[in-house]
């Protein structure tokens, strides 16, 4: 763990996350109890820990040297992760895992060779009794040998048990120690001191501790090597990008390490190679296989101006292109940071789940002692042995190692599954809030449309023609980010008009634009920017109304206080918007549309795509109102949209869904962003999002049945009907492989699919 763990002088951290791998954690007890104490370090914003992944995560400007110490003092190992490169991250934890269960095959191996032996002499009908001198001697030397197993193969759960105890709480080691402490002390009295139990009572309970040992750590063995899988995402994330890049300095090309590559640098990629960096192309053209970003499997044309994006690769052409991002400010390393802040975040089910868990150890503690007492008191004969095997048994098959890993498993594997298909998911809270998802507000802009719009049409008032018409809104609209805007202004250029300065502007939202251009103040927008400035329009209303109709958005110009003509400008709507929103409807989803375009052309788009909840000409104040007023109605709402004006509804509703092509404020807004454009996407992430909350219930549910059904049979509730007292050692393997199951149902998901509607 050398590379990882950051150096002891490093003992200050700004306000930022860090990383720390967590030994000694035993159980979901664990979890609450580490959280707790990382959370009263001053400065400690939040901490979450992945039992699956023995790591937390903790945000704060709190030094590093006091979290390790909090987590010292309640009676854990922390070491940091310090600032590798992801990928040596990765290769380190792999490394640690990898002899961690080297360490807990050789503890397998230590106890069941002589557990196994022990417990086949039993069943052969072998005497593990005490009666007199000579079995004395032998049964010594096999407790002598138990003890060794205890010492070599299950030492970490007596130091963690009695860290526990000193801590003044209880854990998995708490009760694995004292269940086969107590089957192994016993032992020990009837071998060293039979005369002090009774005679039927003088059997030895040695293979129960050794195969309890042995069977618990292979289970951990188990866990750890198919926890390894559930990590498949990150891996396939961390291996798109290459080692190399081969730069162009001073008109020479060589191949550097990735660290080296620098912001401007000039970057060539030939066909078939991965892109090292973000930048933009600068000459040549080629088509880009996005698909491991995006989900989106036809590559994308590129040709100088156009962005490229580390991880994608290479077709058919080469690029050469100017480096813009590098190292951790790449959109690759920002996403896997994104897909490990979620792995490790805990939706509000797996917090309830740690919540029960530190208060389960010490109710089976408790339960364990009264059904020893009980056994005592009103047992048959050996009462004695039957109330350190009962007690012994509610100790041991009480473990909730499954309930700690039933939440975390499925985040883990759910939120890499969704990456894999473009689909990125902050926490999780909206990983299992999109899951219950009622309403779904949909902006028409780049979300239902392609967002790319074009001018249609041109139509001015007798006093100006079409090109000094265009020409000064142009102008104006260069200072503008809106697409609608952005159109204009590329028509303005296909047909080489020169644009003027613009002075004054103003972005009026929900309405339009207006600034002063050649001395003259030129407004362009929709009906309400033009009553705002008291200018007549009804005669033009009919041709603007006829154009919405026809699905074009209708623009009034004004210039100098007067109308000056209409421009119209179509947004195609994308080719698979019906077919995603017929998806949602089969969900039973109520989809809205809401747009701060006009009626008549949202209720065009909307018709074509078949919603039928339209509000048009809506301002980004009154979109935040729609989401609440949905929510006042008890539906739980998503939003999707990709403008800024989008951002103050994705971060309203119960779950914001951001289309990764928009804007950087729309994608902060949100809980879920979607890398591709097609709003398949967002279907996709409440169908993933379901699976994944549907595998968490069925974890939680076998884990919870597991404890609550076994602890009775362990207690002995059987045995007056039937005759049956479950043994440590069965136990044993079933605490143990209740984990393995966790784990293997959770996999499950790695072979999800989401099915679209024809």
């Amino acid at each position: 763990m050398a590379s990882i763990v950051a150096h002891k002088g490093h003992s200050t951290q700004s306000n930022a996350t860090q990383e720390l791998l967590i030994e000694g954690a035993g159980c979901a007890s664990c979890v609450r109890k580490i959280e707790t104490a990382l959370s009263n370090v001053a400065g400690v914003e939040s901490a979450q820990m992945n039992f699956a992944l023995r790591s937390v995560m903790v945000s704060g400007s709190a030094s590093t040297d006091a979290l390790v110490q909090a987590v010292e003092a309640a009676g854990y190992r922390a070491m940091p992760v310090a600032a590798n490169s992801e990928a040596d991250t990765l290769e380190e934890k792999e490394r640690a895992d990898a002899a961690y269960f080297r360490r807990l095959l050789r503890h397998t191996l230590a106890a069941l060779g002589l557990g196994i032996p022990l417990m086949l002499y039993g069943f052969i009908g072998g005497d593990m009794t005490i009666h007199g001198g000579a079995d004395r001697w032998a049964w010594l030397i096999v407790g002598v040998l138990t003890l060794g197993v205890m010492v070599f193969s299950g030492r970490h759960f007596y130091i963690g048990g009695w860290k526990s105890l000193r801590n003044h709480s209880a854990n998995m080691d708490t009760l694995i120690a004292l269940g086969t402490g107590t089957a192994w002390m016993y032992s020990m009295v009837v071998v060293l001191a039979p005369q002090i139990v009774p005679e039927v009572a003088r059997h030895v309970y040695f293979e129960a501790t050794a195969m309890i040992i042995g069977l618990i750590n292979l289970g951990l063995a188990l866990e750890v090597r198919a926890r390894g899988r559930t990590s498949a995402a990150i891996k396939r994330l961390i291996g798109l990008q290459p080692k190399t890049a081969r730069v162009v300095r001073n008109g020479q090309e060589f191949d550097i390490p990735i660290e080296r590559v620098l912001l401007n640098d000039k970057v060539r990629v030939r066909p078939g190679e991965r892109i090292p960096v973000d930048g933009v192309v600068v000459e040549g053209q080629s088509s880009v296989d996005e698909s491991m970003l995006t989900g989106e499997p036809v590559p994308v044309a590129k040709q100088a101006g156009d962005a490229v994006w580390a991880g994608t690769i290479n077709k058919t052409g080469t690029l050469i292109f100017t480096a813009t991002k590098v190292g951790k400010d790449t959109a690759l390393a920002h996403i896997i940071q994104m897909v490990k802040r979620a792995q490790n975040s805990k939706p509000p089910i797996g917090r309830m789940a740690d919540v029960i868990s530190s208060y389960f150890v010490p109710a089976v503690m408790i339960i364990a002692i009264l059904s020893a007492l009980v056994w005592l008191n009103f047992g048959p004969n050996p009462a004695l042995a039957l109330a350190v095997v009962s007690a012994t048994t509610v100790l041991i098959i009480a473990c909730p190692c499954a309930l700690g890993l039933a939440t975390p498993m499925s985040v883990m594997v759910g939120v890499g599954k969704a990456a894999e298909a473009g689909i990125l998911i902050r926490n999780g809270e909206a990983l299992q809030t999109a899951s219950s998802i009622t309403a779904m507000i949909l902006d028409k802009t780049g979300t239902i449309t392609l967002g790319a719009p074009k001018v249609t049409d041109i139509e001015p008032v007798e006093s100006w023609t079409q090109e000094d018409l265009l020409r000064l809104v142009a102008s104006v609209e260069q200072g503008s980010e809106h697409p609608l805007a952005q159109a204009i202004v590329e028509s303005a250029t296909e047909r080489n008009l020169v644009l003027s300065p613009v002075s004054h502007f103003q972005a009026i939202a929900g309405q339009g634009a207006e600034g002063s251009v050649e001395g003259k103040t030129v407004a362009l927008g929709n009906r309400k920017l033009m009553n705002e400035k008291h200018i007549n329009v009804k005669k033009w209303e009919t041709r603007a109304q006829a154009m919405a109709a026809e699905g074009k958005t209708p623009m009034y110009a004004a210039i100098g206080g007067q109308f000056a003509g209409l421009i119209a400008v179509a947004d195609p709507i994308k080719p698979d918007s019906a077919a995603a929103i017929a998806r949602l409807q089969e969900l039973g989803i109520r989809v809205v549309m809401l747009t701060g375009d006009n009626r008549i052309t949202a209720e065009a788009v909307a018709k074509h795509v078949g919603i039928r909840e339209v509000h048009a000409e809506v301002q980004p104040s009154e979109k935040a109102k729609h989401v609440e007023t949905l929510q006042r109605e008890g539906e739980i709402v998503g939003m999707t949209g990709d403008g800024i004006n989008d951002a103050p509804a994705l971060a309203l509703a119960n779950v914001g869904f951001a289309i990764g092509t928009g804007t950087d404020v729309a994608i902060e807004s949100a809980g879920i962003t979607l890398m591709r454009g097609s709003l398949h996407g967002l279907v996709d992430a409440i169908s993933i999002s379901k699976a994944t909350l549907r595998n968490i219930r069925q974890n939680l549910f076998g884990a919870f049945v597991y404890n609550v059904a076994g602890i009775p049979i362990a207690a002995g509730v059987l045995y007056p009907i039937f005759g049956i007292l479950l043994s440590p050692v069965i136990a044993g393997a079933a605490m143990a492989f209740s984990s393995v199951t966790v784990v293997a149902n959770a996999n499950r998901l790695r072979f999800f699919k989401s099915e679209k509607v024809a």
